[in-house]
């Protein structure tokens, strides 16, 4: 059954804008990223929107609706009342190119900082071998669509533009935390996660969770483990008496060759 949604829509540019009232005709079974497109069929054609799949896979159509990170092709009228407000603005946390579009190139800048796995030497057939057991230990962290609503509702960055710099955010944190469980990767994630990557910023209140259209635990999963190996370098006394132990054995070689 057809009806008219109230739908209000940001428009605008870097330099600054307003949210717009679009009265407009949908039907049962659809979703906001429906009723955008049909507001640009028929009132504002020039209207700014990114999406492609329109399927919950590519991750394009992230943006705020009635105040709430989302996919706008996964939020189904169906979840509002026929005579509720639906409003839709860009995403907070990043500079708006137009309308609903915003620029999103910070991550892909926190993406370059990340190195690759570091793998070693292929075994003698000249493959690289790992338990399966490993391979799913880290499955659920592949599923990322890259939406970027995690890094747009964590208020690290999205109140605090002076941590851009030194805070990758929590779709980076899911990333260090995969290499890290990764058998036959070499480099030291744990202490890139800390140092380069600020995760000692992170104070776990689980917002990017509750955001991710995959259902990935970011936090439980990702982020609380990653602090746990952090602390447990830093604080066990075990670990750090044994990093001492380390150290003066090398110091000793050191004098021995000299």
């Amino acid at each position: 059954m057809a009806y008219t949604l109230k739908l209000r829509i940001w428009r605008g540019d870097k330099s600054g804008g307003e949210i717009k009232d679009y009265p407009v005709e949908v039907s049962e079974g659809e979703v906001v990223l429906d009723a955008i497109h049909r507001v640009q069929g028929t009132q504002a054609g020039d209207l700014a929107v990114r999406w492609n799949c329109k399927a919950g896979k590519c991750g394009s159509c992230s943006a705020e609706v009635n105040g709430k990170p989302r996919l706008m092709c996964m939020c189904r009228l169906s979840d509002f009342e026929e005579d509720e407000t639906i409003t839709v603005t860009p995403m907070r946390t990043f500079p708006v190119i137009r309308d609903l579009v915003t620029d999103v190139s910070f991550n892909y800048e926190k993406a370059k900082e990340l190195p690759y796995a570091d793998l070693g030497p292929r075994d003698a057939d000249g493959k690289r071998r790992m338990a399966q057991v490993d391979v799913e230990r880290s499955q659920e962290f592949r599923k990322c669509i890259e939406c970027f609503l995690c890094q747009n509702t964590c208020h690290v960055v999205r109140d605090h533009e002076e941590n851009k710099p030194a805070f990758a955010g929590p779709r980076f944190f899911l990333r260090y935390a995969e290499l890290d469980m990764h058998p036959l990767d070499k480099n030291d994630r744990v202490k890139m996660a800390q140092d380069a990557a600020g995760l000692g910023m992170c104070n776990i209140t689980k917002c990017c969770t509750e955001v991710c259209p995959e259902g990935i635990k970011i936090t439980d999963n990702a982020i609380i483990p990653m602090k746990e190996r952090v602390a447990d370098r830093k604080f066990d006394p075990l670990v750090w008496l044994g990093a001492k132990i380390g150290m003066r054995n090398k110091d000793n070689e050191g004098r021995e060759e000299v």
